[in-house]
């Protein structure tokens, strides 16, 4: 298994280099597998679903996952704990994937309680949760050090093969820090922060490689002034991946790899969450808009 994620990896990771195509519209471009599991969260204003799907047989192991889902009718009866039959479609082409031909198998049971309300909904408009992290450059960070810039936060695992994932969250980061560099303005009261949930693997010295490697050498936001990127001890990171309502555990058939979902937030000079993005599906140019709103306050 640990060799299908490998080939998997180097997939996808090539396929990110690629997003300035054109989706694909060659059928021959489209690898398709089988995918069976149960949904375990739904997201209509997204378009995607959280999956927990059980083996595709020389593609995947068992995980739980987000997937986008391009036809919408299909959130008229997609249910949590609904069991479901459908075709994953991977864009090796375009780094992209989605699902197709979805069949309910199983519905909801009348009677099961939904899932809790999301609790990135309720955290909108409360004080940032405080935390002590290490960054890049082996110096404790805490909210206090962001007080009076407005700043975004995410998290990630440096490992992880998903082009719609931790890729595009490092990424649409690192673009956006090169852009803040370049504007006189924005490079004094903007800062982003990237948390990583592999404390185990992610030391500073590995994270500090990482950011490099998206930055690019003639960066001009390559000290890291702009956007760090931290890691803490479990129980830290748990407390804070809580208190945004970020989901994440290690995937049971293969201990390098994680099962997550995705929480980007905005918060205010003062400290306050302003929005939190669910998914990946936004731009850097979105989130420089929600960023200058509370700069402009």
């Amino acid at each position: 298994m640990r060799y299908l994620i490998s080939i998997l990896t180097a997939i996808f990771l090539l396929a990110a280099c690629q997003t300035s195509q054109k989706e694909s519209t060659d059928p021959s471009q489209l690898k398709r597998y089988k995918l069976k599991g149960t949904v375990m969260a739904v997201d209509p204003a997204n378009k995607s679903a959280s999956i927990a799907h059980q083996e595709i047989p020389g593609y995947m192991s068992e995980m739980t996952m987000d997937f986008p889902i391009k036809d919408a009718f299909v959130f008229e009866e997609l249910k949590v704990n609904s069991e479901i039959k459908a075709e994953l479609v991977v864009d090796n082409v375009n780094g992209k994937y989605w699902l197709e031909g979805i069949v309910i198998t199983s519905a909801r049971l009348p009677g099961q309680p939904p899932l809790p309300a999301k609790p990135d909904v309720a955290v909108t408009g409360k004080r940032v949760a405080d935390f002590k992290l290490t960054n890049q450059d082996k110096k404790i960070i805490s909210a206090e050090d962001f007080r009076g810039k407005v700043w975004a936060l995410t998290f990630i695992y440096s490992e992880c093969p998903l082009p719609n994932f931790c890729i595009a969250m490092s990424r649409n980061f690192s673009d956006l820090a090169n852009r803040i560099a370049s504007d006189d303005q924005l490079k004094e009261n903007i800062r982003l922060l990237t948390v990583s949930f592999d404390p185990k693997r992610d030391t500073p010295e590995k994270l500090k490689r990482y950011g490099l490697g998206y930055l690019g050498k003639n960066s001009g936001a390559g000290d890291f002034k702009i956007w760090q990127l931290a890691v803490g001890s479990n129980e830290e990171t748990k407390r804070l991946a809580d208190f945004f309502g970020l989901r994440y555990e290690i995937d049971a058939q293969d201990k390098t790899q994680f099962s997550h979902s995705l929480r980007t937030a905005v918060i205010s000079p003062d400290g306050i969450v302003r929005r939190v993005f669910t998914g990946s599906d936004w731009t850097p140019e979105e989130l420089l808009s929600e960023l200058k709103k509370d700069q402009a306050r």
